[in-house]
C-alpha cells in the first residue's frame, strides 16, 4: 500500500464533515494512513465510520509512537485535543475495530499452536468405493465375467512443505487394496482409476512411498519440479480436461481421466513448466521408471525413460488447447486399453504368456522404442458447460529379435475420446460427465506375433460427483465396454462403480 501524504488524496472520504479536516491536519502531519494505489478506500463511495475509526486507530498508534521515542515534543497539545475528541466521536467504532484485532489474534495463536508444522501441512484423501462388472466376456479366454461386487479402498497423505513460500516440497504416502479389473476381464478396457499400483500384484494396504518431488520457480516464468519418485507426466503438465482427479475425483475409469499418453512416463527426473506470456505455456519433462536403481540397464540415463514436450495454447480462460509428444524407451504402457496395446513395451509377462520366449528369468525384458503424439481440447462454452476430448496416436517400434524368436517391427496405435462436463451441477462443487471414445487400439502391426486388435471396442461413460459437503464427495458412475478386448464375440461389460471420497 502507498503512504498517503495528504487526506484529499482519499478521494472517497467526504470532506464535509468537521472530523475530515481533523483527520485531513493528523495525516499531514504524522503521516498516519496508508491508502491504496488509486487512493481510495475500495472504490468511489464513502468512507464507513468502521474504515474512518481504522485510520484513526493508525493515527493513535503512530502519535503514541512518537511521544514514546522522541526526546522532544513533536506532538502538540492542539493535536493530543483533536485525537481526544475523534476518539469521543468514534469511540464505539474503535472498540469494535479493537474487538475484532483481539479476537483475530487470539484465533492466530491457537492455529500457531495446534498447527502441524510451521512449514508443512498435512491434507489427505481417503476413497472408498463398491463396485462390479456385469456381463462381458473375458477377452483372453472368452469366458463368461462372473459378477463379484468388491469394497475397495486408496487412501493418501500429502505432506505440502514450503521453505520461501514459492517453493513446495511434495511427499505423498498411501496404501489401497485395488488392484483393477484387468485380471478377471483380460483387457485393461474400463478399468476404474483409484487402482493403488498397477505394478503390484498384491496391494493390500501397504502403506509405501508413492511421490516425492521439490517443485521452485526460477525467475518470474519458469517452474522446476525435481522428482526423487513416483512422479509423472501430469504432475507439471497441464493435461486439458477438467476430468482428471487421479481417481480421487472427476472420471471414474482411467481412460476417461486424461488421455494415455501422459501415462507413459513416471518415476525419477526433471520437470519444466515455463510461461509463454498470456498465451503459450511450454512442459518438458524426462523421468527414469527405474531412475534409482544402480543395478545394471538401470538408473536415469541406462534404463526405461520417457521424455515430454507440450504445448499449451490458451487465447482465454474458457478455451485451452495441448498439442503434445512422448518419447519413450522400455516405458511403463499407458494402464489402458486392449491388451496388445497396453503391453505395447514388450516385457517378459508378455511373451511368456503367449509361450514366445521362456519364462521366468528366463524371459528377458525386450527393448522397444516409442513415438506418441497427442492433441487435447477443453472449451468452456458456459459457466456450466464444458466440451473436450483427446487423440492419440502412439508408434512402437520392436528394437530386438528377442534371441531370434521373431523379427523387428512396429506397432500402431490410436485412441480417441469425446468428453462432456457440466461443473456445479445440482450443487456447487459438483461435477455431471460424460466420455465416449475408443481406448487405445492396435491398428496396424509388423510384429508377427503380435496381431493387429480385430474389431472396434467403444468406452462409453457417465459419472455424478456429488459434493455432499466440502470435505464429502459421493459419485455414483457406469462404464460400457462394447466388444471388450476389441473382438465382436465377446459379449459388452457393464462396470457399476460408486465411489466415496473423503478429504482433509
Amino acid at each position: 500500500m502507498a503512504q498517503v501524504t495528504s487526506v484529499s488524496q482519499l478521494s472517497d472520504v467526504q470532506p464535509t464533515d468537521w472530523a475530515f479536516q481533523a483527520l485531513q491536519s493528523l495525516v499531514e502531519r504524522y503521516g498516519c494512513i496508508a491508502g491504496y494505489p488509486d487512493g481510495t478506500y475500495r472504490g468511489n463511495r464513502a468512507l464507513t465510520r468502521y474504515e474512518f475509526a481504522a485510520g484513526l486507530n493508525a493515527c493513535l498508534d503512530r502519535v503514541n509512537e512518537l511521544i514514546a521515542t522522541a526526546t522532544t515534543d513533536l506532538v502538540t497539545k492542539e493535536d493530543l485535543a483533536t485525537l481526544q475528541k475523534l476518539q469521543e466521536e468514534f469511540g464505539t467504532e474503535l472498540a469494535t475495530l479493537r474487538g475484532r484485532v483481539d479476537s483475530l489474534e487470539a484465533a492466530t495463536a491457537e492455529l500457531e499452536a495446534n498447527q502441524f508444522s510451521t512449514t508443512t501441512k498435512l491434507s489427505g484423501v481417503v476413497v472408498a468405493a463398491v463396485s462390479d462388472v456385469f456381463g462381458g466376456d473375458n477377452a483372453e479366454t472368452g469366458e463368461e465375467v462372473e459378477d463379484n461386487t468388491i469394497f475397495t479402498d486408496r487412501a493418501r497423505l500429502e505432506f505440502s512443505t514450503s521453505f520461501t513460500g514459492k517453493d513446495l516440497l511434495y511427499t505423498l504416502i498411501s496404501a489401497g487394496n485395488f488392484r483393477g479389473y484387468a485380471g478377471i476381464t483380460g483387457t485393461a478396457e474400463g478399468d476404474l482409476a483409484f487402482t493403488r499400483a498397477q505394478d503390484e500384484e498384491e496391494p493390500d494396504n501397504d502403506v509405501g512411498l508413492e511421490t516425492l518431488e521439490y517443485t521452485f520457480p526460477l525467475g518470474e516464468s519458469t517452474e522446476v519440479t525435481l522428482a526423487a519418485a513416483g512422479a509423472a507426466f501430469y504432475d507439471f503438465t497441464d493435461t486439458v480436461t477438467l476430468f482428471d482427479g487421479d481417481g480421487d475425483s472427476g472420471a471414474l475409469s482411467l481412460y476417461g481421466t486424461r488421455n494415455p499418453i501422459y501415462n507413459l512416463g513416471d518415476g525419477a527426473g526433471l520437470g519444466i513448466k515455463h510461461q509463454l506470456g498470456d498465451l503459450f505455456e511450454i512442459s518438458l519433462g524426462y523421468l527414469a521408471a527405474e531412475g534409482n536403481d544402480p543395478a545394471d540397464s538401470s538408473g536415469l540415463f541406462n534404463g526405461p525413460y520417457a521424455a515430454i514436450g507440450q504445448v499449451l495454447f490458451k487465447p482465454s480462460d474458457r478455451l485451452k488447447l495441448g498439442l503434445t509428444y512422448v518419447h519413450s524407451y522400455r516405458a511403463d504402457d499407458t494402464g489402458t486399453g486392449s491388451r496388445n496395446a497396453t503391453f505395447n513395451q514388450f516385457d517378459a509377462d508378455y511373451f511368456a504368456s503367449r509361450q514366445i520366449i521362456g519364462q521366468g528369468d528366463d524371459a528377458p525384458d525386450v527393448p522397444t522404442s516409442s513415438n506418441a503424439y497427442g492433441v487435447q481440447l477443453s472449451w468452456q462454452l458456459s459457466d456450466g458447460i464444458v466440451v473436450g476430448g483427446w487423440a492419440g496416436y502412439t508408434r512402437t517400434t520392436l528394437l530386438s529379435t528377442v534371441n531370434g524368436a521373431f523379427d523387428r517391427g512396429d506397432l500402431e496405435i490410436w485412441n480417441y475420446a469425446v468428453t462432456l462436463g457440466f461443473p456445479d451441477f445440482g450443487k456447487e462443487g459438483s461435477l455431471l460427465g460424460f466420455v465416449f471414445g475408443m481406448e487405445p487400439k492396435v491398428e496396424d502391426s509388423t510384429v508377427a506375433e503380435v496381431t493387429e486388435d480385430e474389431d472396434t471396442s467403444f468406452h462409453i461413460e457417465g459419472f455424478y460427483q456429488y459434493q455432499l459437503t466440502d470435505n464429502i464427495a459421493i459419485t455414483p458412475g457406469v462404464i460400457w465396454i462394447t466388444a471388450p478386448g476389441f473382438n465382436n464375440d465377446n459379449d459388452d461389460a457393464i462396470i457399476g462403480a460408486l465411489r466415496t471420497t473423503f478429504s482433509f
